[in-house]
């Protein structure tokens, strides 16, 4: 703490003194002010933003631009600190709701670029529900991306839970943070004929993928991003890549002789990369070729430079299978709070 001031007067320099220090005290616990810009980022400060900082991929630029080809609305926000730094981006999809109004939802954001306070971030939330301007009668949600608990809000959803993988350890760290009976699966998978490979991204290539899961889908009653948004969500990306050479799709395989044995496709976005579809066959399930790509898989990505991997949802009800597979893998259970307006 700084020295009182020199005392002209005792009764003046001590008041000062008082007020200078009574300052110094307030000033760390008041909540900071954010400002506001709407699409007034390019596209590449947006991406090269997200290259630095793992985000869902709701919050990727090519996402958003698909979705405005399938006729939403997309709002892109920035978030400012008073003194110009840049904390965070939310992009919106702005739908119709109930025939006259516009329901505005940014999924799994704001992704923050700086650390926040619980209090800032809550302050940073109503700024932006104050910013995104839609006629009324309209509505302004945030499906948020962790646990906060956002004062001055109402939930109208309850929160899901997915699985997150922390790449940025070393090898040996992933090694060891596999289940026990998930690691001896991988094991056996290594010493059986299965083989592990890249494969091709152009849309003729994974076509074949994107069939096999969308017959499983089927099969199996569960939803997900349609076909093509998939395709049309490389080529965005391809398309802009610049000098990333992680932008877009991922696609690994396993296969017995000749035959596939099991495929998993993986978006990257920035410095993160999401878990998107997988298949594979009987043969496959039985000799593990699951456990081989996704643990090739995680090394891959971690070469590549991704620092973390959502592996999605986990349903101990309805998936309980899938849950296991995913938790076995090491991952952390992050559970989300939900959605509110």
């Amino acid at each position: 703490m700084c020295d009182p001031l020199p005392q002209r007067d005792g009764y003046r320099g001590h008041g000062w003194w008082l007020s200078v220090n009574r300052i110094s005290l307030i000033l760390p616990f008041m909540t900071r002010s954010f400002q506001i810009s709407i699409d007034d980022l390019s596209r590449q400060a947006w991406d090269r933003a997200l290259a630095e900082t793992p985000a869902p991929y709701q919050q990727d630029w090519a996402y958003g631009e698909v979705m405005a080809g399938k006729g939403a609305r997309v709002i892109r926000a920035a978030i400012r600190s008073d003194a110009g730094e840049l904390c965070g981006l939310a992009q919106f999809l702005v739908r119709p709701f109930a025939l006259v109004a516009r329901f505005g939802l940014c999924s799994y954001g704001p992704v923050w670029l700086t650390e926040l306070s619980s209090d800032e971030q809550n302050a940073a939330l109503r700024a932006l529900r104050r910013a995104i301007r839609l006629s009324w009668p309209r509505l302004v949600a945030f499906t948020l991306p962790d646990d906060l608990q956002p004062s001055g809000f109402s939930k109208i959803m309850t929160g899901d839970a997915t699985v997150m993988l922390d790449l940025t350890q070393s090898e040996e760290a992933l090694r060891a943070a596999l289940d026990g009976k998930w690691r001896n699966r991988l094991v056996a998978a290594e010493k059986s004929e299965l083989t592990f490979s890249g494969s091709g991204l152009k849309p003729g290539q994974y076509e074949w993928l994107l069939e096999k899961e969308s017959e499983q889908r089927r099969a199996r009653g569960y939803r997900g991003l349609p076909p093509d948004v998939t395709a049309e969500w490389q080529a965005l990306k391809a398309k802009h890549a610049g000098g990333d050479r992680k932008a877009g799709l991922r696609i690994w395989r396993a296969d017995l002789g000749r035959e596939a044995a099991g495929a998993m496709m993986f978006l990257i976005h920035g410095a993160g990369a999401t878990y998107h579809i997988g298949w594979s066959s009987d043969a496959g399930r039985k000799a593990g070729a699951h456990n081989l790509i996704l643990w090739n898989a995680m090394l891959e990505l971690k070469q590549l430079g991704i620092k973390r991997l959502d592996l999605g949802g986990v349903n101990t009800a309805s998936g309980a299978g899938i849950a296991r597979f995913k938790l076995g893998a090491g991952g952390q259970v992050i559970q989300r709070s939900g959605t509110f307006v």
